[in-house]
């Protein structure tokens, strides 16, 4: 919850066309006002974008949303989600602004919502706190919402934009948009490898990347409501598959096949069916985001079933070389299993590289 000053704010919305240049109602002066307007609608966004970042920790199964209010007189109150029964990022932003709610504008990265679960529905909030216009990143799938935030703060007479940065905003909440829309969790692969494609070195060393990258896995993990590998890497391993060196939750853990009662990896599900099955099941108990952090043969039944939204890439520069050294994917001769996809990001992380891909909408 922040409180910031926009001493700028008044100077940038729309003067009279009579105060442009000293030229009434000439056109392209006040295109160019509207067009600034629009940039300082861009700018809150994505204030309010940056203040649901934290959010990520502890809203879940809640999305994670930022708000800012502007006032009148151009202060600026942000806002995120809390934790689940606590106040949703709108009404933290409210909170904050107080008496200076009236009249103001709200910039918020999701719908508000219009229903009672564990909170009381942000849209009543904003209409008792006589906020004058709303700005809406983009439109919340949940079939309790789903436009019908939007419509009741029209029927109450406030302004509603809907759209802005709207890209922007569906990147941060893509895990959740794609659970309220498809039923299934946002699935993220993990790989470690070789510049030439080796998730294994000869000498059969247990990293190929250096601490940077591997305290960034644990960043993904702390991020994922479940983690899942093959029976296979927890007897090669026996890996925890908590969350260490950052702050946040350790994922729920889901293992492909059977393990030992004694393995680290307990509690766990252990899972025989199909994967789509397995998506299913976890979509159901509420799994947004699921992070495969398995070897090849797992790695390629989910890239061979076109179930991975997200390939995360981490880069060593290192060539391993040799035949006895593992490919990300096993060997496969269905061309079906290639895909075109496209770089979300990149960053450098000490000596090794991420890459993160998305596969093609015709995946």
């Amino acid at each position: 919850m922040r409180s910031l000053c926009l001493p700028c704010f008044r100077c940038l919305c729309p003067r009279p066309a009579s105060s442009a240049r000293g030229e009434p109602g000439k056109h392209d002066n006040t295109t160019k006002e509207i067009v600034t307007v629009k940039t300082l609608d861009e700018q809150m966004m994505r204030l309010a974008v940056d203040t649901a970042v934290d959010a990520r920790l502890r809203s879940r199964p809640n999305p994670w949303v930022g708000a800012v209010v502007v006032a009148i007189d151009g202060q600026v109150f942000c806002g995120a989600t809390m934790q689940p029964g606590e106040a949703h990022a709108e009404v933290v932003a409210l909170q904050a602004a107080g008496e200076n709610s009236q009249g103001a504008t709200l910039y918020t990265t999701l719908e508000p919502c219009s229903h009672t679960g564990k909170t009381g529905p942000c849209t009543q909030a904003i209409i008792n706190a006589k906020i004058s216009r709303v700005v809406v990143g983009i439109i919340d799938p949940d079939k309790q919402v789903a436009g019908n935030g939007i419509k009741q703060l029209r029927d109450a007479g406030i302004t509603v934009e809907v759209g802005v940065e709207e890209t922007l905003v569906a990147q941060q909440l893509a895990p959740y948009l794609h659970h309220r829309r498809t039923g299934r969790p946002y699935v993220i692969l993990k790989m470690a490898m070789t510049l030439d494609g080796r998730v294994a070195m000869p000498d059969n060393s247990q990293w190929i990347t250096g601490e940077t990258a591997r305290k960034r896995v644990h960043q993904l993990r702390a991020e994922s409501d479940a983690i899942l590998v093959g029976a296979g890497t927890v007897r090669a391993d026996n890996p925890s598959l908590t969350t260490r060196d950052v702050h946040g939750p350790s994922p729920r853990r889901v293992v492909l096949g059977n393990v030992s009662p004694t393995d680290k990896v307990n509690p766990c599900l252990e899972w025989n069916g199909s994967l789509p099955d397995l998506l299913d099941t976890l979509g159901n108990e509420g799994v947004i985001q699921l992070m495969v952090e398995g070897g090849p043969r797992v790695a390629t039944s989910f890239h061979n079933e076109q179930l991975i939204d997200q390939y995360v890439l981490h880069l060593a520069p290192i060539i391993a070389g040799g035949s006895e050294s593992p490919h990300a994917l096993v060997e496969s001769t269905d061309m079906s299993s290639m895909m075109n996809g496209h770089i979300v990001s990149t960053q450098v992380l000490d000596n090794d590289i991420e890459i993160i891909l998305e596969p093609a909408s015709t995946y």
